[in-house]
This record gives structure tokens, C-alpha cells and sequence, in this order.
């Protein structure tokens, strides 16, 4: 069980923890300091440790695990990052509990994990490891797990839908463009990620944003583009058929437009982050009446900008929308800012006055997010959900 989860969402503003939960929270995060440079060995003598407790867990988990401990860690930093955050940590661990329905866990697994995750961090922890760092560990997991159990049991939507492909469009060598035609139409909100499982990929679920608003049939747009040692992105663009069955894991994430916000919003989307901003730019068009948005769409060169002419054609016909292309490696182009997109961006200003939402891969929505903190953005105001390159 993990959260493909690599950068902590926006935090509201900050609330001081009691002095009890101040003092747990320090003591994760020293041990985890401890453990963290070995991370691959304790993923895998913590993987090793469950199925030895619970074996029948191991059938959750695709063959090939390599991908798989990386994912473990990745979370337990996104956790540890958040775990002074309730208002942040909590609605994301009831997102991961209704998630990890579609794998057919029960509480009886959250146990075993429990205690494979506190053996492992007690093996590398060291002299770190004492009865305090235990109890810290052991009060966290344990608040985690219930919050997670708690979430599951009480959604009623299923754990999956099936859905099959309509369209499987190759707009590059890396590059595809995948529609679904769900059984039963999917619940989520423009901005948010859905976890898939493909029939070439079995067990390897992974996160991809739509990119167009629900529809009246359901039908849902994917933009996925092939990253080195992807296993799933690489076999959708290289592999998918036509009537090919994916199953679909419940909606997550916190991206979205806020319309009881007064505020105009910016816009900064990477490659195929470009989807969320369109699902959002869809739903709005359907409105009489927008805040301003200021789009910025970049990449390296300008096949990176697949998505460049819909969301100028939009643009052409709503004047509240103004697009901006960036390229960062093509010095030539015309009609095009130059740089890095936190560079540009933040060549415009500060945009304190306005709703920032960031998508694009982790290295740009870090680098996007630190230059627009330092220029003055407020950190309330910037939103990005978790996300990985596969």
C-alpha cells in the first residue's frame, strides 16, 4: 500500500500543534532522517517483513516490485512532510483509504503493515530507535490507519469502474492521447487525478489527470507520454488497443477552480500538465461570466507544446483567458517567451493577487514553486497536488 505521492500539497495557514503532538512529530522526523539515506533496504526488508506476516497481501502487489519500494518511501516522506498538517495530512489519507479499496484491502492488512513499517524503521534506525521514537511511530501509524479504514467505510461509490478505450491516438514517438468510455460515469471534479490499471500492466496502477471536464456520457481524455523506465506510461503510448478494459480508482486531489474566490488565477502547466488546466478551462467556459486567467504552458521545445492551438482556439474565444507559451531549450522561436517557466513567470511579477495552480512533472512544479515563494507569491495561495513522472 502507498501513495504515489512526491511533494506535500499547499498548506493552509499554519496552526501551531499542542506540545504533544510537536514532540511526536520531532521524533519522526529525526528518525526518519536516520533511515532515509537507506531507504531501497529498508523498502525492502519492509516488503519482505509483510509478506512474511501476511502472505496473502503479496498478490496485491505486481511481480516486478522494484518500482514498487520506491513508491513506499516516496509516501512516508510525503507523510512525514505533512504530519504536523492535519488540515493537509487528513483529507489526503482519506483519499488514499478510499483509493485503496480497488486493491481489496481490509483492516487486517493495515495491521500487518503496521507492524512490517515499525520493524523496518527499528532495523535501520539504529540507536535513533528508543521506547519514545517507538510510541511516536506507533500513535501516528495508528491515527493514519483509522483515518484511512474510516474513509473506506464510509463511501459508498465502488472501488473501481471499468471503462473501455474509444480512441488511442499516437501524437508522437512518446506522446498519446487516450479516450475512455467509462460503464458508469466517474465522479470527479475538473483538476482532479484518477489512479488506472491497464490489461498490458496488471497490478501497476498509475496516475494520470483528465483532460477535459465530465461529460454528459462520461467519456474521459488522457494525456500520457512515455518516461524512461515508465513500465505503465510507456505501454499506453507504445500498446493500447482499441477496446482495450481499464479499471479506474476513485477521484483525487485538491485542484480545482474556486469560484467563491474573488481572485483572478494563474495557470502554470509543464508537458502534460497541460490536462488538469484544460479539464478546468473547460468547465469554465461553460460559464456566462470567468475571472481573468493567465496561462503558462512551456516545455523544452516546441514538441512539448502538443497542446499548444486548443488551448489558443479557446483562448480566441474567451477573452477572460490569455496564454502564454514558454520554451526553454528553442532560442530561435518566434512568438514564445524563453526560459524556464519559473523563470518566466516570475519575470512577470509576484502575482500575490491571484490563485495560482502549478501542474507539470515534480522537478518543475518544485522549481516553479520555490522562485514564486521567493518573488513574493503567498504560499496560501499556490495549489499542486502529489503527483509522479509514471
Amino acid at each position: 500500500m502507498t501513495a504515489n505521492a512526491v511533494l506535500n500539497p499547499t498548506q493552509p495557514p499554519h496552526r501551531e500543534p499542542p506540545p504533544g503532538v510537536t514532540a511526536m512529530v520531532r521524533l519522526i522526523r529525526e528518525s526518519f532522517a536516520v533511515i532515509e539515506p537507506r531507504a531501497e533496504e529498508v523498502a525492502q526488508f519492509f516488503y519482505g517483513m509483510l509478506f512474511s506476516l501476511a502472505p496473502t497481501t503479496r498478490e496485491l502487489f505486481p511481480a516486478n516490485m522494484e518500482v514498487q519500494r520506491s513508491r513506499l518511501l516516496r509516501a512516508l516522506v510525503h507523510v512525514v512532510q505533512m504530519v504536523d498538517r492535519p488540515d493537509d495530512l487528513v483529507p489526503f489519507l482519506k483519499q488514499l483509504g478510499r483509493d485503496h479499496r480497488k486493491f481489496g484491502v481490509v483492516s487486517v492488512h493495515y495491521e500487518a503493515v503496521g507492524t512490517a513499517l515499525l520493524a523496518a524503521i527499528k532495523r535501520f534506525a539504529g540507536d535513533a530507535w528508543t521506547p519514545p521514537v517507538e510510541r511516536a511511530w506507533a500513535e501516528a501509524y495508528t491515527i493514519m490507519a483509522q483515518t484511512m479504514l474510516e474513509s473506506a467505510a464510509s463511501d459508498d461509490n465502488p472501488a473501481f469502474w471499468t471503462a473501455s478505450v474509444i480512441e488511442h491516438q499516437r501524437l508522437s514517438w512518446d506522446l498519446a492521447v487516450v479516450r475512455l468510455k467509462p460503464d458508469h460515469p466517474v465522479p470527479y471534479r475538473a483538476g482532479q487525478y484518477l489512479s488506472v490499471e491497464t490489461p498490458q500492466r496488471p497490478r501497476l496502477w498509475r496516475y494520470f489527470s483528465p483532460a477535459n471536464a465530465p461529460s454528459p456520457d462520461g467519456v474521459m481524455e488522457f494525456h500520457v507520454r512515455a518516461v524512461t523506465n515508465g513500465w505503465v506510461s510507456r505501454s499506453v503510448v507504445g500498446h493500447t488497443q482499441i477496446g482495450d478494459t481499464w479499471r479506474v480508482g476513485p477521484p483525487m486531489g485538491r485542484m480545482g477552480i474556486d469560484r467563491t474566490s474573488k481572485r483572478d488565477i494563474l495557470m502554470v502547466a509543464g508537458g502534460t500538465g497541460i490536462a488538469p488546466m484544460r479539464a478546468m478551462l473547460d468547465e469554465m467556459a461553460a460559464y456566462g461570466e470567468n475571472p481573468k486567467v493567465h496561462l503558462f504552458y512551456g516545455g523544452r521545445a516546441r514538441g512539448d507544446l502538443y497542446d499548444l492551438d486548443t488551448v489558443q482556439r479557446l483562448a480566441m474565444g474567451n477573452p477572460w483567458l490569455t496564454v502564454v507559451p514558454v520554451l526553454e531549450s528553442d532560442p530561435g522561436a518566434r512568438g514564445v517567451e524563453h526560459g524556464t517557466l519559473a523563470d518566466v513567470v516570475t519575470r512577470y511579477g509576484a502575482w500575490n493577487d491571484r490563485d495560482v495552480l502549478v501542474c507539470g512533472s515534480p522537478a518543475m512544479i518544485r522549481a516553479t514553486v520555490s522562485r514564486m515563494l521567493v518573488a513574493g507569491t503567498p504560499l496560501d495561495r499556490i495549489r499542486y497536488d502529489p503527483f509522479t513522472l509514471d
